[in-house]
Formats: C-alpha cells, sequence, structure tokens
C-alpha cells in the first residue's frame, strides 16, 4: 500500500464531512497548511467516489429538475407528472423510481380524480421535507475544502449541478446552510450585502431583521445574541467575507481561528464555526459561481 494511504470503512457524509459506515475505500489523509487540521482525499477507486457519481446521475437531468419544481406545489400522481414534463408514462416511472432512489421524493397511497366509473386510488409521489435541502447540503459537504476529490471529472460534474440546482431552487443566491443542533439543515439564503449572524433576541428585535439576518434559536446557547451580532457575512464587488464582531466563543473558518473585528475571505464550501462545541453552530456557505 502507497505511504499516506490507509483503509477506512466505507464512508457516508455526515455533520462533519465522510464518516465510517460500511463496506471498503481508500481515503488519503494529509494536513491543510492554513489551519494543521486534517483534509481527506477521495481516491478515484472510492466507492464513495461511485456513489456520488450516481447521486449526480440522478440530479443531471431537467427532466426530473422539472419534477422536483413541479412536486413543490402539492403531491402529483404519475400521469400528472407525465403530463407536466411532456414526456411519456414510461418515462416519467423511471426518472420517479431515480428520484425515489437517492430519497428526495416518496409515494404513498392517495385518490385520483373522479370518472364516470368513480373514484380510484393512485400513487401520489410528493417531496420528502427538506430533500431539496439535503440535496444542497450533501453537495455542499463534497465541495468543502476539507474533502478534496482525485477525479476531474467527477469535480465538475459536482460544480456543474450545484450550480444548476442553485439557480433553479435558490434563486442563484448565495446562502449558509446549519449543520447540526435544532436547525440542522436550515438554508439560510443571504440576500443583502450584509447579514449578522446571532441567537435571537427578542428584546432588540429593531436591531435586526428576522427576514433577512441568520438567526438562531436558544438552543445555540454559545453563540452571541444578533441584536449585537456573533459575525456578519459581508459582500463587496462580487467578493464575500466572515466577520467576528467581538464574540465571546470566537469564530472559525475551515477549523482556523479568524481576528476579530478583521473581514477574512470566505469562499464556496467553506465551513464556518461560531463558537465551539454543541451549543455553538456550524454553517456550511453555497456561493454560486458568477453567470
Amino acid at each position: 500500500m502507497n505511504p499516506g494511504y490507509r483503509i477506512k470503512r466505507r464512508s457516508r457524509v455526515t455533520d462533519t464531512g465522510l464518516m465510517p459506515a460500511t463496506g471498503e475505500c481508500i481515503v488519503k489523509t494529509g494536513m491543510n497548511p492554513e489551519d494543521r487540521s486534517p483534509t481527506l482525499v477521495v481516491d478515484s477507486s472510492s466507492d464513495s467516489l461511485d456513489e456520488l457519481s450516481e447521486y449526480l446521475d440522478v440530479l443531471s437531468s431537467s427532466a426530473r429538475l422539472k419534477i422536483l419544481r413541479f412536486l413543490e406545489r402539492k403531491p402529483r400522481d404519475a400521469r400528472a407528472i407525465s403530463r407536466e414534463i411532456e414526456t411519456s408514462y414510461e418515462n416519467t416511472k423511471k426518472h420517479l423510481d431515480k428520484l425515489l432512489s437517492i430519497g428526495v421524493i416518496r409515494k404513498e397511497a392517495g385518490f385520483g380524480a373522479q370518472t364516470s366509473k368513480g373514484i380510484h386510488p393512485v400513487w401520489e409521489y410528493s417531496l420528502v421535507p427538506g430533500g431539496l435541502e439535503a440535496i444542497i447540503r450533501n453537495l455542499g459537504l463534497f465541495s468543502n475544502k476539507k474533502v478534496q476529490i482525485m477525479e476531474a471529472e467527477i469535480n465538475n460534474r459536482l460544480a456543474s449541478v450545484k450550480g444548476t440546482l442553485a439557480k433553479e431552487f435558490m434563486g442563484n443566491l448565495p446562502a449558509a446552510i446549519v449543520l447540526g443542533g435544532a436547525l440542522d439543515g436550515k438554508i439560510f439564503l443571504l440576500k443583502k450585502d450584509v447579514v449578522n449572524i446571532g441567537r435571537i433576541d427578542a428584546r432588540n428585535t429593531t436591531k435586526y431583521n428576522p427576514a433577512d439576518d441568520i438567526v438562531l434559536p436558544e438552543e445555540y446557547s454559545a453563540v452571541t445574541r444578533v441584536s449585537h451580532p456573533h459575525g456578519r457575512l459581508i459582500t463587496d464587488k462580487g467578493a464575500w467575507f466572515i466577520e467576528d464582531c467581538g464574540s465571546t466563543g470566537g469564530t472559525s473558518v475551515n477549523n482556523r481561528k479568524i481576528a476579530k473585528q478583521v473581514k477574512t475571505p470566505v469562499y464556496d464550501g467553506d465551513l464556518l464555526e461560531l463558537s465551539k462545541g454543541v451549543s455553538g453552530v456550524r454553517l456550511l456557505l453555497i456561493i454560486p459561481r458568477p453567470r
């Protein structure tokens, strides 16, 4: 076996990146020169890479994206979906089976439209609650700087699918996804040039805007209240920065603690930590490429 390589159990995506599950893959571990923290490098022979490739295949179809948009409104049966995406019933069923395979939609028994022979039961398809958020989160985690994929083609497909999903379902807006805790998986769209981040403060609501800022519940008790923000995300001429506003618990970017009151550049796939431990919060940044 080559030096620097080790056998790991087959990996799965969790809040912290790739964690052991079943099977085996080869992962190369290195050190990030900036923060001296471990980097996981997924080798081209990895089962995880094969699974990611299959995942991207499912999401790279425009017909399947149309289905997801259609099902955002309400549950539909296969024939209604077929008419909406203008393809045959047989092809529609194949698309639905693919989406079912990655767990973004589900099917449940329902009732079809009334006919001269009465009302008949049908299978209705609907989005799994949080399904789209989970897709964006999963792709974002594979894009994180700590998970380097040694396969150029997969990296290009990952960027392409991620960009398409961001455009179709997030309006191509940058976003921060909460990892762990009470709001795990929640997506905050970054709509303003300055976005305050902090814990809810019912006594000083005039100092922040819940519709535009990242406001966290009391469970994230180590995070400073948003009326005197823990931190701010700031954009300037297309670039993004994080600033720690003098918080008690501190702020880290990819496990590297940043200076307070100083704007630090951040990029797509960066992992922000506001305070450490279970009472802090981790935010995964999704910053679409300019179009």
